[in-house]
């Protein structure tokens, strides 16, 4: 075994929010920090190019590539979960929308009994972390390490969708991170100078040059390290060899929402009868570990466009993809600094929901699935996304074997009334596209076409054919009750020394995406262990209540 030196604070995973961790615990040079990742540099240089995400969902030299389990609501299928295995973890291989979700949602946390996790708590984390293309307002920050910019142009079919959700009753909204979510506009993307502001490119960078900082890649953590009930340190395997680390202080999971899990449950912590079926000693009995795992269901319509400036288009053609390459280096503009969708609305599907329950977007390209190859035609998709989901599902672990993936059970539309408020918001893109605006842009709806009319066969479609958002989160949750897994200062209940900071400890998901969030936890996580720090012993979670 190779034994480093201790640190005041390993930190496990290098996403989105170890990233901002490593930043912020070695910026005053009085403590010392290892950060481990299980994936490599972040050399690819697709991972920089705005649309490089495409490139990306199938690698597995920068993605763990996990799937589902078979999903009884959604046509038995298993359903790609992909999560970065590079530095910047997710962050350097999503689609690069910044979408903080509603001001209810934290409250709504801080209302389930965690302090200082409401919407005025939480605010002045994200306008820390945020360089606002736009400047600083009551909202939004500048100067932080997360470039956040405008799309670089408009789009005409882009004009077209805003233009028909206005004919249909909604307003626009240039702000969807402002004072209020609701409404349609244009995404803004985590960019700098025409590049992706991942948390690696933002956060570690700058920080890799100081001294009290080690990282080390391809460095698989698979077990914590205990004496008694505090966590003294990891193991972790590199190389085919093993290999550990002393936490002086504390060890600091974060890891996301499928590896934080299997890692402490790895370790001892989760619920007893699972770990002891395994021969795992027990060294916490949390039941809640792994469970309450949420994510974002989504339907897609796709459309044949009458137009050919699609980014089908563009792939499928030499010289309009010379041309958008050229554009992309000389003018840092066109295809190439597409993000995911183009623009968005939030929405209401359900008339008794006091804040949008639905998201719809448009998405200038069109294939049959998330990561398969763009259709033959000119094409687009609206999709339309579930945005507080009452399904609920779980990641276990399957055995021993550090290097095997867990169990994702998300159990998809398990709940009646995530069917019903989707299948409605279904009904609103289908209302959009049947405008005046969007009409003159469309040959017709190629998927699920016009022989899909009734809600039993919309329905249908969406658990044959929907997909999810890649937002997966709630697996280590936050809270007071007897299935909470960390406090309120997120520190792993009954035992010391030991943390899980990333989107993990949610509650509930946000009405957005969780790169924004996830930031905003590891910053305010940041600013607690440095409070908690002068402690020479290490600050002690409360324990479970009964």
């Amino acid at each position: 075994m190779e034994a480093l030196d201790s640190f005041d604070f390993v930190v496990i995973g290098a996403g989105a929010a170890g990233c901002v961790l490593a930043n912020r615990l070695t910026a005053s040079g009085r403590h010392s920090v290892l950060l481990l990742e299980a994936g490599g540099a972040d050399s690819n240089p697709w991972i920089h190019i705005p649309l490089g995400y495409g490139k990306l969902f199938n690698n597995p030299k920068v993605n763990w590539l996990y799937t589902s389990e078979p999903q009884a609501g959604a046509g038995n299928r298993r359903i790609a979960q992909p999560r970065g295995k590079v530095l910047g973890g997710s962050s350097s291989i999503n689609g690069l929308l910044y979408v903080r979700g509603q001001h209810e949602d934290y409250d709504r946390w801080r209302d389930f009994g965690n302090a200082g996790w409401g919407y005025a708590d939480v605010l002045p984390y994200f306008r820390k972390a945020e360089d606002q293309q736009r400047g600083a307002d009551a909202y939004h920050g500048v100067g932080g390490p997360l470039s956040v910019s405008d799309p670089s142009e408009p789009h005409p079919l882009v004009e077209a969708y805003l233009a028909a959700a206005e004919a249909c009753g909604y307003r626009r909204n240039p702000d969807f991170n402002g004072a209020t979510q609701e409404g349609f506009g244009y995404n803004q993307l985590t960019l700098r100078n025409g590049f992706r502001s991942s948390a690696a490119t933002a956060y570690l960078r700058p920080a890799r040059r100081r001294g009290n900082l080690t990282v080390i890649t391809r460095a698989h953590a698979t077990r914590i390290l205990f004496s008694g009930k505090r966590a003294t340190g990891v193991e972790y395997l590199r190389a085919g060899n093993v290999g550990s680390a002393t936490a002086r202080s504390e060890v600091i999971v974060a890891g996301g929402s499928f590896n934080s899990p299997q890692l402490l449950q790895l370790s001892g912590i989760g619920q007893a009868a699972l770990l002891q079926g395994f021969g795992i000693p027990v060294v916490a009995d949390l039941p809640g570990v792994g469970m309450n795992l949420q994510d974002h269901y989504t339907g897609r319509f796709v459309y044949e466009c009458t137009e050919a400036f699609t980014l089908n288009d563009v792939v499928g053609s030499f010289a309009k993809g010379l041309a958008a390459a050229l554009r992309y280096v000389f003018l840092r503009k066109g295809p190439l600094m597409m993000g995911a969708s183009y623009a968005t609305g939030f929405l209401r599907a359900d008339p008794a929901a006091a804040t949008p329950d639905v998201q719809t977007s448009i998405s200038l390209f069109s294939a049959d699935k998330a990561g398969d190859k763009l259709h033959n035609f000119s094409g687009f998709s609206l999709a339309t996304r579930l945005l507080r989901p009452e399904s609920r599902g779980s990641v276990l672990i399957r055995n021993t074997d550090p290097l095997q993936a867990p169990a994702i059970q998300p159990n998809y539309f398990s709940a009646e009334k995530d069917c019903a408020v989707l299948l409605a918001g279904m009904k609103v893109a289908r209302r959009l596209a049947d405008t005046t605006a969007m009409r003159r842009y469309i040959v017709r709806e190629r998927d699920p076409g016009a022989t899909c009319t009734s809600d039993s066969d919309l329905l249908e479609y969406l658990r044959s054919r929907g997909g999810i958002a890649y937002h997966p989160v709630g697996t280590c949750k936050m809270g007071n009750d007897a299935s909470a897994v960390v406090d309120d200062r997120l520190r792993v209940r009954g035992l010391e020394g030991l943390r899980v900071v990333d989107a993990s400890i949610m509650p509930t998901l946000i009405s957005g995406n969780t790169y924004a969030p996830t930031i905003m936890i590891a910053e305010k996580g940041a600013d607690m262990i440095l409070q908690d720090s002068s402690s020479t012993t290490g600050p002690v979670a409360a324990p479970l209540r009964d």
